[in-house]
């Protein structure tokens, strides 16, 4: 074997164990040549193979074996290629796994300190990429899980927010578990302390029925336990404080005691506070409601003596005060009303008559036991005989008397003014009062013994500043000012009769006088005719007498000179009869306003009480309102009748003759009175002939005006039977003689089966204030204005009204009036009451205001300085769903209306203090758009010419207090209306 197959058998071999992973062999390198260059060569790849291998080893080793990362294989630089790719490669793998797994590391590290924000975010492949995709899901549902647990355990215990559940996606096992348990002690609390809250907060609202019933252990099952006995506790405390309250507040019952058992402490405490309470409160109610009850029984001695602290015991002293003011308020107002009654019965029994005297005995025989005066005396003052005590002048003469002993043929007593008592009195035009008489003065004298009186009062009558008389009284005992108060007004009111009856003597003594001095002057003037043509016939004979013709012409001249003075006499007592009449015009106008004022607010409010839209009213509640509402209407219809009585008097009621359907007046009597017959279960019947009445010409409101007093007083006095009004044609041969000749007539026949009226007291019935029998008006009411009214009416329509009846039977009452008035129809509407306005009275009905579209949410200004007026129409205007706006005065309706332009209308008193309501309305006609503005004048001036006055002021309508509410709302409506 040569050296080349040794050395290639030696590359073998050393191949062979390098192959094998024996990096330990070497070629000898002693050889020259090419052997010794292969060996070289050899020794040199398996030095730096080995140096790898021990590098790599080394670096697996510290990574795979050590866990120290970070370290990397060192290749000395004469190692090359391969060898320097596979160490290259080697440390690529050692950096890329020492970064990955530091940063799992690094992960895991901060998820056991607790931070869940850490992600693993190196790059890796295989399956070091799933095993960081693995961690960092785990981190992020432990991060979920984390927050939902924290979320959970903040809404419960920081937040209070109950109910709360953990909601984790994705995970199960432990962690599945553990969310379950944390959701299940949340629904567990949330259970338990809902349903304490749940009892905690009835208990706060009143509610003690309810009771914990959730499951529960350990201290919330003592809580539980001590609610559920504090509820029992407290229902049963609350039981019995209701019980008490509602003995006491509700059922009225006094005197309960709450008892509750098994309560100590402040229940305890409370429970005997309630009943002290309870028990306080039962005396003193108990002794108001004794007094309060006597006041009911119209007992007003009694008074509240329990003792009560505070607003209880300003509730006893406020009682006691109102006991003490409607003591001393029923005084007044029975000895206003005693006042006010005697008065009137009285000045009605003088009414009428037209002799002094008989006035003086009546008075004498009325107004001394009336006071308690055991003696009286009625002076007049007449003119004294010329001569007496050296001059003429007015005395005052007894001309009646009452209790006076003085002897009948002695002459009546006389004083001069400034003369005794009486005369001193009557010159100071004051009342004179004497008390603590001396004995003897005018002692009063009876079959059974003597007294001396003790006062003495003399009331000069003076009217106008003129002493008319004067009254003087003696009594036993001191005059009570109740007395006084009566003589003061029944003078005065004496006065204007006296006055009165002495300018209407004085007339008819001058009415005499002139006729008389003018018959003498007739048969004066008839004479000097006849010694006229003598002288004519012979003129010698009117030489002879022109002497004598001289002294008849001067007697003459001196008659005409008495007639010129007793013209002016009777001129000035006319005026004196115009300025009486004036002053009985402004005293009715002024009655009027004054009672229609309040009549409008009483009216207004009883009609919407006993409407009760609201149904807060009991029935009698009710009644009692409807009550009140007829009452007023009476008192309307009363100063309606007195106001018409006024002008019938003084001449000035209008009458408006126009065409009139005859069936339509009958179809008014049968709606107006046919309710009053049924109510009172009486026949009624209205009925006209065929063709009766076709031409009719009369003033249609009159004429209902006295069918309605006739029909009215054939209804109020009967009881049985019927009634009825039939019309017809009257025959030629019943036309009554003043109607002869006028043409056609009809007959309004009212037939009563009623009380009927004795023949001697017929006629009397016309008269004002009579009904007949003197007991009729006490069994039956009214006043009697309304027939004569109605034949003085019926005068003025050109007929007349004739009466028969038979006591016992019924009466019948006939208008005769003809078809034909005779006179031009007018269209004006009469002024003021009794016109075509009164047949609309709030007496009407009681239907309710109706809300139409026509009003609702409309603005209207309310200009009164009445404020009853003012609360009643507004009600009426609200209720009808208007807006409504007040003023009490005239200045301030102007700044009102000024500042609201939104004001569609104005309703508008006349009489207010400042400025009134013509210059008010004035006032708005002048304001910049408001020339058209509707203002409704709602007044209660109802005189002739009041109407006129207003509408030319600047009025669009003009309606007179009380007024009905659907007589306003349909006045507002029509204005409202478009134009």
């Amino acid at each position: 074997m040569d050296d080349t197959d040794r050395t290639l058998e030696q590359l073998l071999a050393g191949l062979t164990a390098v192959r094998e992973g024996n990096l330990d062999i070497r070629l000898p390198e002693d050889a020259g040549g090419l052997p010794g260059n292969i060996a070289a060569v050899f020794n040199g790849m398996v030095a730096q193979l080995s140096l790898v291998t021990t590098e790599v080893t080394r670096v697996a080793q510290e990574v795979g074996g050590q866990g120290r990362l970070g370290g990397q294989a060192r290749v000395p630089p004469p190692v090359g290629g391969v060898w320097r790719e596979l160490t290259d490669g080697v440390n690529s793998m050692a950096d890329n796994l020492t970064s990955q797994v530091r940063n799992i590391s690094q992960v895991a590290t901060a998820v056991a300190r607790g931070d869940l924000t850490q992600k693993i975010r190196v790059d890796a492949r295989g399956e070091i990429l799933e095993l960081k995709e693995t961690i960092n899901t785990m981190v992020e549902r432990l991060s979920s899980f984390a927050e939902e647990v924290t979320r959970v355990a903040r809404e419960v215990g920081t937040d209070g927010k109950l109910g709360g559940q953990a909601t984790v996606h994705g995970v199960s096992g432990t962690w599945m578990d553990l969310t379950n348990n944390v959701n299940s002690m949340a629904d567990n609390l949330t259970n338990q302390v809902r349903n304490i809250a749940q009892v905690t907060t009835a208990v706060a609202e009143g509610d003690l029925t309810r009771k914990i019933d959730v499951d529960a252990r350990g201290e919330i099952l003592e809580l539980k336990t001590t609610i559920n006995t504090m509820v029992d506790q407290l229902g049963s405390f609350a039981a019995e404080v209701t019980r008490v309250a509602r003995e006491v507040g509700s059922e009225g019952r006094l005197g309960g005691q709450a008892e509750v058992a098994d309560v100590s402490g402040t229940w305890r405490r409370l429970t005997e506070n309630v009943n002290e309470l309870a028990a306080n409160l039962t005396g003193q109610v108990r002794a108001i409601a004794e007094v309060t009850g006597a006041v009911a029984r119209g007992d007003l001695t009694r008074t509240v003596a329990v003792e009560a602290p505070g607003e209880v015991g300003e509730l006893k002293d406020n009682i006691n005060a109102m006991v003490e003011s409607l003591r001393a308020t029923t005084r007044a107002n029975e000895e206003q009303d005693w006042l006010k009654t005697h008065l009137a019965r009285i000045s009605g029994g003088i009414q009428g008559r037209r002799d002094l005297t008989t006035v003086a005995r009546l008075v004498m025989r009325e107004v001394p036991p009336l006071v308690h005066a055991q003696y009286g005396c009625f002076f007049l003052s007449q003119d004294g005989p010329e001569g007496a005590e050296g001059t003429g002048g007015a005395e005052l003469v007894a001309i009646a008397s009452y209790g006076l002993p003085d002897d009948p043929a002695s002459g009546p007593r006389r004083f001069r003014p400034g003369r005794s008592p009486v005369g001193q009195a009557a010159a100071d035009h004051r009342i004179l009062v004497v008390e603590d008489l001396p004995p003897g003065y005018a002692p009063v004298v009876t079959g059974t013994g003597s007294a001396d009186p003790s006062a003495l009062i003399v009331l000069p009558i003076v009217f106008e500043g003129q002493v008319l008389g004067a009254l003087e009284f003696a009594s036993l005992r001191p005059l009570a000012p109740l007395h006084r108060a009566f003589l003061e007004q029944f003078t005065e009111l004496l006065g204007v009769n006296v006055s009165s009856l002495t300018a209407n003597a004085r007339t008819d003594e001058l009415l005499e006088r002139s006729q008389r001095l003018t018959a003498e002057l007739s048969a004066r003037s008839g004479e000097l005719q006849a010694r006229q043509r003598e002288l004519q016939r012979s003129n010698a004979e009117l030489q002879d007498k022109a002497a004598l013709l001289a002294d008849r012409n001067r007697d003459i001249e001196r008659k005409n000179h008495q007639i010129e003075q007793a013209r002016q006499e009777l001129e000035e007592r006319a005026r004196e009869l115009a300025r009486a009449s004036l002053y009985k015009s402004e005293f009715l106008a002024n009655m009027s306003h004054e009672l229609r004022t309040p009549l409008n607010s009483l009216l207004i409010l009883a009609q919407l009480l006993a409407q009760n839209p609201e149904g807060n009213l009991t029935e009698k509640q009710a009644d009692y309102a409807a009550v009140i509402h007829s009452a007023g209407s009476d008192l309307l219809q009363l100063i309606n009748d007195i106001l018409d009585l006024s002008k019938v008097e003084a001449g000035r009621m209008d009458v408006h003759p126009e065409p009139v359907a005859l069936q339509r007046v009958l179809d008014y009597v049968d709606v107006t009175f046919r309710p009053v017959a049924d109510e009172r279960g009486l026949e009624f019947t209205v009925s006209g002939a065929p063709s009766a009445g076709e031409g009719l010409v009369t003033d249609e409101g009159r004429l209902r005006q006295v069918l309605r007093n006739l029909v009215s007083n054939a209804l109020k006095f009967t009881r049985t039977g019927g009634v009825s009004l039939r019309v017809r044609p009257a025959a030629p041969h019943e036309v009554p003689d003043p109607l002869r000749g006028t043409g056609p007539v009809l007959a309004f026949q009212v037939v009563d089966t009623g009380i009927g009226i004795p023949a001697e007291q017929l006629e009397s019935v016309f008269d004002a204030f009579q009904q007949g029998d003197s007991g009729a008006d006490r069994a039956y009411g009214g006043t009697g204005l309304g027939l004569s009214i109605s034949r003085e009416v019926s005068r003025l329509l050109g007929g007349t009204i004739t009466a028969e009846s038979t006591a016992g039977q019924g009466s019948r009452f006939t208008l005769y009036l003809p078809e034909h008035d005779g006179r031009a129809p007018d269209g004006e509407a009469a002024d003021g009451a009794g016109g075509k306005q009164d047949e609309g009275t709030p007496a009407a009905g009681l239907a309710a205001p109706v809300d139409d579209e026509g009003l609702r949410d409309r603005t209207v200004l309310l200009v009164d300085d009445d404020p009853r007026n003012v609360y009643a129409l507004t009600e009426v205007l609200k209720s009808a769903g208007m807006q409504v706006l007040s003023a009490d005065n005239g200045e301030a309706g102007i700044r009102l209306l000024a500042a609201h332009p939104e004001v569609g209308l104005v309703v508008m008193d006349l009489m207010m203090a400042g400025l009134d309501g013509y210059a008010t309305t004035r006032a708005i006609r002048a304001m910049p758009g408001h020339a058209e503005l509707p203002v409704v004048v709602v007044t209660a001036k109802a005189m002739p010419g009041d109407r006129t006055e207003a509408l030319a002021a600047g009025a669009s309508d003009y309606v007179v207090k009380p007024v009905a509410p659907d007589r306003l709302l349909t006045a507002l409506r029509t204005w409202l209306a478009p134009r």
